[in-house]
C-alpha cells in the first residue's frame, strides 16, 4: 500500500459570489483514517466534501485526493472515491436490488464481480430478506445503511460521507458508526461531515469548521486535554469563543 496520504488539502477556498463559503483551510488525512469536518450548519463542511469530490471547482488553493489533483483530475478523483450525500441518493420507486443494480452500472462494477458485491452490500445493510421491497418502504435506519452500500459496492479506497447520520434516530446512527469502524478497518478511509458534536468521539481526527474557517484540528482526546475540557462540544464553543475574541 502506498504511504502517500489519501487526501492533502492546501489553503483552499470556495467563493459564492461575495460570500466566502471556504476560507483557505489545509489539513492531511492519511489512510485508513476516519477523519471528521465538524461544525454547525452553514460552516463550510459540505462545500469542502463537494470540492475534494471534484463536483465544486476550488475558487483557490489545491486538494489531492487518492493522489490526483481535484482541479485538473476531478474524473480520476470521482473513480477512487464513494459518495453518500445528506439525502442518501436512492431512488425511492427501485427496490432494494435495483438501486444496488443501478449503482453497479453507475461505478462500472464488472458484471462478473457484481452478484458477490451485491451480497455483500445486501448483508452489510441487513437487507437480505428485503430485497424486493420499493426503497421509500424502508425505515430511515435501512435507507442509510443500503446509500453506504451503494457508496462503497465499487470498493472505493476513499469515502466521503457528509451528514450520513441526520434524521435518523440514536440507535440507528449508533449502528451506523459500527459500519464505518468496519470500513475502516478494512482499509478504507472515510471523511465524514457531521453537526452533532458527540460523534467527534467516534473519529481518528477531527478538523472544527466555523463560518468556513478551519478553527482547530487533532484527536479529539487531544482537543480535550489541550484545553482541559470534558466534551467536544465544549471544546468548539471555546474554539469559537477564541476566535471571535481574536476579532477573526
Amino acid at each position: 500500500m502506498s504511504s502517500q496520504p489519501a487526501v492533502v488539502v492546501d489553503k483552499l477556498v470556495k467563493r459564492f459570489g461575495e460570500f466566502v463559503a471556504v476560507d483557505g483551510i489545509s489539513c492531511t488525512v492519511e489512510r485508513g483514517e476516519i477523519f471528521g469536518f465538524l461544525g454547525p450548519n452553514g460552516a463550510g463542511k459540505s462545500t469542502t466534501i463537494r470540492m475534494l469530490c471534484g463536483l465544486l471547482r476550488p475558487s483557490e488553493g489545491a486538494a489531492w485526493v487518492a493522489g490526483f489533483d481535484v482541479t485538473q483530475q476531478p474524473e480520476l478523483v470521482r473513480r477512487h472515491i464513494g459518495y453518500m450525500s445528506q439525502k442518501f441518493s436512492l431512488y425511492d420507486d427501485l427496490t432494494v436490488e435495483e438501486n444496488i443494480d443501478f449503482f453497479g452500472g453507475i461505478y462500472g462494477v464488472p458484471s462478473e464481480r457484481l452478484a458477490e458485491r451485491k451480497a455483500h452490500v445486501l448483508a452489510l445493510a441487513g437487507l437480505g430478506v428485503r430485497r424486493r421491497t420499493l426503497t421509500r418502504l424502508l425505515p430511515g435506519g435501512f435507507k442509510q445503511r443500503l446509500a453506504l452500500g451503494c457508496a462503497v459496492l465499487h470498493e472505493p479506497p476513499i469515502l466521503f460521507l457528509d451528514e450520513p447520520t441526520s434524521g435518523v434516530d440514536p440507535i440507528a446512527r449508533r449502528a451506523f458508526w459500527d459500519l464505518i469502524y468496519e470500513l475502516a478497518a478494512s482499509g478504507q478511509t472515510v471523511l465524514v461531515t457531521t453537526h452533532f458534536m458527540p460523534e467527534a468521539e467516534y473519529c481518528h481526527r477531527v478538523a472544527l469548521m466555523y463560518q468556513g474557517r478551519l478553527i482547530a484540528l487533532g484527536p479529539p482526546a487531544e482537543l480535550k486535554r489541550r484545553r482541559g475540557l470534558a466534551t467536544m462540544e465544549e471544546v468548539f464553543v471555546a474554539a469559537i469563543e477564541a476566535e471571535e475574541a481574536a476579532g477573526r
